[in-house]
């Protein structure tokens, strides 16, 4: 298994534990919107929290945007930029 598909599978855990969505994020697509899939703001506050503890970063103020966190895809992308820096 390939580091994307652990870190998507650790993001797919943290949106199950924390991302308040209406189905589960083990069967939702890399690109479905996260909110439309019902998380919240609040919710995505924890996700964040949660994001950061599981892979060991901190997001900027930059990067705390709606569409950062939207979908699996986007939050891969900014996960794995962060663990670059």
């Amino acid at each position: 298994m390939s580091t994307t598909d652990d870190t998507e599978m650790k993001i797919r855990t943290v949106l199950r534990n924390h991302g308040r969505l209406n189905q589960d994020p083990h069967a939702l697509d890399a690109s479905a919107d996260l909110y439309q899939s019902g998380m919240t703001s609040h919710a995505s506050v924890n996700v964040m929290l949660a994001l950061e503890g599981a892979f060991d970063v901190e997001f900027p103020d930059s990067m705390l945007k709606r569409n950062v966190f939207s979908t699996i895809e986007s939050i891969r992308r900014a996960v794995s930029e962060l663990a670059v820096a």
